[in-house]
């Protein structure tokens, strides 16, 4: 039975579709539709079920699934020990992560990581969490870095940073502002908030809910899909906005926007490291992973020590 054809079957079966599974494996659609057609027959069974936009297993699919992810796993846990009889990691570490992640936070885990292990290539792809969940799902990438509440028991999750959320403007704006404000207030703002989707648009909302904001009344004016976008719009006197408190860190310090506080309340969150439970992690995914979780460790022992001097 060919590999990559199992490969391309597993891929397929994840995506349910046949161009995401195309853009998955950097393979044409063509090339796709021939392996499974060739394994088919092989096997002599139909695998799937095609509609106009996916694809279904059949029974025999349902059948191979679990020996095509077992076969996929014990390849790459050989392909790892292996390695480890190297002195030299090589290869590519591919990460997608949540954007304030990735413009705040990835790059000091990248440059460390390049240090260890300066013959790995590295690639990012910077989206918002719920898109990077979709990657995982469809195998494009193994590991993710988000922000969102996530829950899904077919998936492992670690948290690895506490952020916090701050509700921010124009220095001139808040000047306008009788400070501190009450939370009920901040339906009565302007706001220009992140799309959809984004980890920072649904953990502020639902911080908002908890304490009795209706999300649904807020003063929407704008939806950006960046944080620097965002940030350009607050700063051109559009209205207010919700971020982490490190994506605006430098504007603070110069000045041009200010924090505005918020009686009795504070926007916190976790940042968390996700990746699929039965899947075998590449050697070069496991190491990234290992450096994110020692960070968390060194950070938690620092808090730790303190609160014990004071």
């Amino acid at each position: 039975m060919n590999f990559e054809y199992i490969k391309t079957f597993y891929t397929l079966a994840n995506c349910k579709n046949f161009s995401e599974t195309a853009k998955a494996l950097y393979l044409s659609q063509p090339s796709i539709t021939s392996q499974i057609k060739s394994l088919e027959q092989y096997l002599g069974i139909k695998l799937f079920t095609r509609t106009h936009h996916s694809v279904d297993l059949t029974l025999a699919g349902e059948i191979l699934y679990p020996y095509a992810e077992n076969i996929i796993n014990m390849t790459t846990k050989a392909e790892n020990e292996l390695s480890e009889l190297s002195d030299t990691l090589l290869g590519k570490l591919l990460i997608a992560s949540s954007l304030t992640i990735g413009e705040s936070v990835l790059p000091s885990y990248l440059n460390t990581f390049k240090t260890h292990y300066p013959n790995v290539k590295l690639e990012t792809v910077i989206t918002n969490s719920k898109h990077v969940i979709e990657m995982i799902q469809r195998n494009e990438i193994e590991i993710g870095l988000i922000e969102a509440e996530f829950d899904d028991p077919s998936f492992i999750t670690h948290s690895f940073m506490e952020d916090e959320l701050v509700l921010f403007g124009n220095k001139k704006d808040c000047e306008l502002l009788n400070k501190p404000i009450d939370l009920k207030e901040i339906r009565r703002l302007p706001l220009i908030l992140r799309e959809q989707g984004s980890g920072t648009r649904s953990v502020a909302e639902k911080y908002l809910k908890h304490h009795q904001v209706d999300p649904k009344k807020l003063n929407i004016i704008l939806e950006l899909d960046s944080t620097e976008s965002i940030k350009s719009a607050v700063e051109a006197h559009l209205g207010f906005s919700i971020l982490s408190k490190s994506a605006i860190r430098k504007e603070l310090s110069f000045g041009l926007f200010e924090n505005i506080l918020i009686k009795n309340s504070k926007f916190t969150r976790t940042f968390k490291i996700v990746y699929k439970k039965n899947k075998e992690l590449s050697l070069i995914s496991q190491k990234f992973l290992e450096l994110i979780l020692s960070f968390s460790d060194e950070k938690r022992l620092q808090d730790e020590n303190t609160n014990n001097t004071t």
